[in-house]
């Protein structure tokens, strides 16, 4: 039987010929994919993103005359476009302007596959296509700042059970993903250095980019942004990230615990590991936010962390890139308060002074 599905159109950018090549034939091998124009520089893709309106755009981030940064801008300023950066560069300032791009609103940074004759190449390949399948369905929405919180018919419905006890907060626990960098570097550039809690992050990221994610975010926030390291102490302050592929939790004694336990629904690291290793060790102690990303992990995490007295936040649908975890958590009525990306920083705030507690 044939499927009928119409193919998604996409509008392939990269100065290099033999690079373009190549991701022209593993896209258009693709049957869920049709390649409907090929741009050499930014300046060529703004121009084609207008004339030709593809369903999604895949963009090297360092070409000549203008480069993918300045290119996601102006696109999504002309006309708005899922974009899938590719990026063969691992240096921290390739790296940095490409985070910059995400924060302008590239959807997602992926590794350029480096050729047929390399190991792993079919797997690199089927991670591009998948990944540029699943954004040319991402609807965009305007994300904007908000200045009141929007609630929702699940939200606020939940309560701890009978017995908890709301307790001074000793730790932040926070998962993202599609569109994630954006939004985490949004929350932590709104707390300041004196933070008295530690801040755990699981961001699902490619293989390879996490250290450069928390390159950028080092950069930009007032406190320390590091890759956690197994049986360290977690510090007041200090904002650990889960390294690739390994699951990040906490243990007793205020330490990192990390796990290459099998995934948890098919992710590792896990939002969801990490919440019910935060609801074990800090019980009501504990805050949970979940942000902009496709899918529902974490949010098992969260009824854990719900369960033991914790608190639970959630990004808006109005500012996240993908309302899929979060609104997964805010149906299941687990979620006490739904905030717009740049109301978490003072929410948080507001629980370690006891003001939401």
């Amino acid at each position: 039987m044939n499927d009928a599905r119409p193919r998604h159109r996409v509008l392939v950018v990269d100065d290099s010929p033999v690079a373009r090549r190549l991701l022209v034939h593993i896209l258009g091998s693709d049957p869920g994919l049709e390649v409907i124009a090929e741009a050499e520089n930014g300046d060529e893709a703004v121009r084609l993103a207008t004339r030709e309106r593809p369903d999604v755009i895949v963009m090297d981030i360092v070409m000549p005359s203008m480069d993918g940064l300045e290119a996601t801008r102006r696109i999504m300023q002309e006309r708005p476009t899922p974009i899938v950066l590719v990026s063969a560069m691992y240096g921290p300032g390739y790296l940095s302007q490409s985070f910059e791009a995400l924060h302008a609103g590239a959807l997602t940074l992926v590794a350029k596959p480096s050729g047929p004759e390399a190991t792993g190449f079919a797997d690199e390949a089927a991670d591009l296509t998948t990944t540029v399948r699943l954004c040319a369905d991402i609807k965009l929405v305007t994300r904007r700042a908000s200045n009141r919180s929007h609630p929702h018919p699940a939200a606020n419905r939940a309560r701890p059970p009978a017995g908890a006890r709301r307790r001074p907060v000793e730790i932040i626990a926070i998962a993202a993903s599609t569109g994630g960098p954006a939004a985490l570097a949004t929350i932590l550039n709104a707390l300041p250095m004196s933070t008295p809690v530690p801040i755990v992050v699981v961001q699902h990221m490619t293989e390879g980019f996490v250290e450069g994610l928390v390159d950028w975010l080092d950069a930009s926030s007032r406190m320390a942004v590091r890759v956690a390291r197994d049986g360290e102490p977690l510090r007041a302050g200090e904002v650990l990230v889960a390294p690739s592929g390994v699951h990040l939790g906490v243990g007793g004694g205020g330490r990192v615990e990390l796990s290459h336990e099998p995934p948890t629904g098919g992710q590792r690291p896990s939002a969801t590991h990490l919440f019910r290793s935060v609801a074990s060790v800090y019980g009501a102690a504990g805050v949970g936010a979940i942000l902009t990303g496709m899918g529902e992990d974490g949010v098992a995490g969260l009824s854990a962390l719900k369960e033991a007295g914790g608190l639970v936040l959630a990004q808006d649908e109005e500012t996240s890139v993908v309302y899929g975890m979060p609104m997964k958590a805010a149906l299941l009525g687990i979620v006490d308060q739904i905030l717009p990306v740049d109301r978490i920083a003072a929410a948080l705030i507001a629980a370690w002074n006891g003001a939401t507690r």
